[in-house]
């Protein structure tokens, strides 16, 4: 009886305590007032934006197994004898960074596990936050008010090729020893100051000394700090902004429809969280990746036969292989512009057309608005078509960075397969954007038709005389409301009178060229006001004195 008062007690005082202690916090923080925002915060449904929880949760998995494996890597290019228990590489030179990469594979208990979820998490993340990419542009969801949290988008997508290039090079094997000696090539390759540069990063010439000592600190320290800062940046932006939602019953463009944080959000995401570790922790145990045991230390004198990069940075692979031989003396230095303009100049440039197209969009159709429903990529044909052509063009890009093994497969000469892929380089992205602007097209074709002629039953009927026809049901009120639900902007016309600037009109012919091939759809003058009404952006809030 006294022990059982003695915990009720306690029980209560600590009660008091956690009371006492939020008010204090509460009165000098607005605690309360964000939690109750964060409760009542509405999150998407939709399974595409699942995909942003995807990178999320695959750099949580990144973080914890990158904490292990800092206990037992050492960054050192001091070289020694190898003595460990990988017996096929006794007695052999290497550095203390391989050595650890060894001892962590075969020494260190669940060393080889978690070395391997790391790597695919790597691998996951990259891929996770290049796909949300993809489905904010083909939806639009990059426009007014979410230009800032595309920018920190783009600026995620740079910082985790990065890390992952720092984080393949550590072990300093055989082949991330070459992807070394590829980037001190591109660093060399600036002009004016790429020999001063590859010297100061490489603490001298090639292999240096001093490159996976800096690396190091890159990967497990600096690069992750700016990650987790713009994550939370991103994060913030997403709960003041509101998410972007799909047209349907009740979804405008001046509300936030989805699950609340709490307790639907809250459950469904912590599961999510799970299986994505789950499934990262499968492959790890499963599926073998970057064997490092197999490829050797690293040697300046050496290669080994295949060698190709993680995917992220393939294209940059097979832009330096798809490129011809250009060189140029100019008193006495030479400017390679076989390295510089595919490693250097190609990623710049596309790179600062992704920070920039949301304000060229922008800028083409004159629309200042605020958009919060999500385009269907088929009613936006022309920026469909772009996004498509630039997937190609990355494609090929990536195919070339293998295209020795490719020519191996096929038993054609390298050579040939270069031009294949040099031609393939221009010709396919421009097939690519013809064929998916027609497609889009058509499908708004078949909205029309839908609409006008209804659903297909798949019931064919004969009369008497031996005609066929098909018989058709009409469409739900939910699929005609998300077909006749979009705002598609009309392209800018040039002012009948007066003089034109080249400006203006270099605007009126892209905006023509963005949106003059339309499909309209049939609607009542009753059905566009409430299009009008419901695509309409949020008024501004006013304030009191207003």
């Amino acid at each position: 009886m006294p022990l059982r008062r003695r915990k009720a007690q306690l029980k209560a005082r600590a009660g008091q305590a956690a009371v006492t202690g939020y008010g204090v916090v509460d009165a000098r923080l607005p605690v309360s007032e964000l939690a109750r925002q964060l409760l009542r915060k509405a999150f998407p449904d939709h399974w595409s934006f699942l995909l942003g929880e995807i990178a999320l949760y695959s750099f949580v998995v990144l973080l914890l197994t990158g904490v292990y494996l800092t206990l037992f890597f050492d960054p050192s290019m001091m070289e020694s004898v190898y003595t460990g228990s990988y017996a096929p590489l006794q007695g052999v030179r290497m550095t203390q960074a391989y050595t650890t990469t060894l001892d962590i594979s075969f020494a260190v208990r669940g060393g080889l596990l978690i070395r391997q979820v790391h790597h695919w998490a790597a691998l996951v993340f990259v891929a996770a936050i290049a796909v949300h990419m993809l489905r904010i542009f083909f939806t639009g969801a990059f426009r007014k008010p979410r230009e800032a949290n595309w920018i920190v988008g783009v600026t995620l997508f740079v910082l985790a090729l990065l890390e992952g290039f720092a984080g393949y090079s550590l072990p300093d094997d055989l082949l991330s020893g070459t992807g070394l000696r590829t980037a001190a090539t591109i660093v060399g390759s600036i002009p004016v100051v790429g020999t001063y540069l590859e010297l100061f990063v490489f603490g001298g010439g090639f292999p240096g000394h001093d490159v996976i000592p800096r690396l190091y600190p890159v990967h497990v320290l600096l690069v992750p700090g700016l990650i987790v800062a713009l994550i939370t940046a991103h994060l913030i932006l997403v709960v003041y902004l509101k998410h972007t939602h799909w047209a349907g019953q009740g979804k405008t463009n001046e509300n936030a429809v989805g699950s609340p944080a709490f307790p639907h959000f809250t459950a469904k995401t912590t599961g999510f969280f799970l299986m994505v570790f789950g499934v990262l922790t499968l492959l790890g145990a499963l599926a073998q990746i970057n064997p490092v045991w197999n490829y050797g230390p690293y040697r300046a004198d050496q290669v080994s036969g295949n060698a190709q990069p993680d995917w992220y940075v393939g294209f940059l692979e097979g832009a330096l292989r798809l490129m011809p031989p250009w060189e140029t003396d100019i008193a006495g230095h030479t400017i390679m512009w076989n390295v510089f303009i595919p490693a250097v100049v190609l990623p710049g440039v596309v790179f600062t057309v992704l920070f920039l197209y949301p304000f060229f969009e922008k800028w083409v159709t004159g629309d200042r608005r605020e958009h919060h429903l999500c385009d269907r990529p088929r009613n936006r044909p022309t920026r469909t078509g772009l996004g498509v052509a630039a997937i190609v063009f990355y494609a090929v890009l990536l195919v070339a960075g293998g295209n020795d093994v490719v020519a191996l497969s096929f038993r054609v000469s390298v050579e040939a397969m270069t031009w294949i892929l040099r031609t393939a380089l221009i010709a396919a992205p421009l097939l690519a954007f013809a064929l998916t602007k027609r497609l889009c097209l058509a499908l708004q074709m078949r909205d029309r038709r839908r609409l006008t002629e209804g659903e297909e039953t798949g019931q064919v009927t004969q009369s008497m005389n031996g005609d066929l026809s098909e018989s058709h049901r009409g469409l739900s009120p939910t699929a005609r409301y998300r077909i006749l639900m979009r705002d598609v902007p009309t392209p800018l016309e040039l002012p009948a009178e007066g003089p034109v600037s080249r400006r203006r009109r270099l605007r009126s012919v892209l905006s023509g060229w963005y949106y003059g091939d339309r499909v309209e759809l049939p609607a009542t003058d009753e059905q566009r006001s409430r299009i009008a009404e419901r695509t309409a952006p949020p008024e501004p809030v006013r304030g009191p004195e207003d």
